[in-house]
C-alpha cells in the first residue's frame, strides 16, 4: 500500500551556487558516499541537484517533515548494484525514523543542464 509521496523539483544553479559559495554546505547536505560519487562527474551539480531534490522528495513523502535527529547528510542517494539510484538512511536519521516500518521505498531521479526532479514513493 502506498503510504507517501513526493516530488520535488529544484534549479541546478541553485544548488550549484550554495556549494560554490556557502563553507561546509556540500559536507552538511550530502553524505562522503555522494561526494564521492558526484565530484568526478563531468556535471557533477547536476547530480548533486538530484541528490538534493531526492531528499526533499522523501520528507515530503514521510509528511513529517524534519525530525529531532534528523540530518540531510544521512539520507542518502546511493546506487545499487546496476546503477539504479536508491534511498539509504544512515546515522541518527535510520534511528529516528525506524520506527515509521517503511517497507518499500522507491525512487526516479531526472536531471538536465537547468533543473533536477525527483520522485519517492513509500510503501507500507
Amino acid at each position: 500500500m502506498i503510504t507517501g509521496l513526493g516530488l520535488d523539483v529544484i534549479e541546478t544553479e541553485r544548488v550549484a551556487e550554495k556549494i560554490q559559495k556557502e563553507q561546509g554546505f556540500r559536507e552538511l547536505v550530502f553524505s562522503q558516499e555522494e561526494i564521492g560519487y558526484c565530484e568526478p562527474k563531468a556535471h557533477k551539480y547536476e547530480h548533486y541537484a538530484a541528490r538534493f531534490a531526492a531528499k526533499e522528495a522523501f520528507l515530503k513523502a514521510l509528511g513529517t517533515g524534519w525530525a529531532d535527529g534528523t540530518a540531510f547528510n544521512e539520507i542518502q542517494v546511493l546506487g545499487d548494484e546496476q546503477g539504479k539510484p536508491v534511498l539509504s538512511l544512515k546515522g541518527q536519521t535510520a534511528e529516528t525514523l525506524k520506527h515509521l516500518d517503511l517497507k518499500k521505498v522507491q525512487l526516479s531521479l531526472s536531471h538536465l543542464k537547468t533543473i533536477a526532479a525527483a520522485v519517492v514513493i513509500i510503501e507500507q
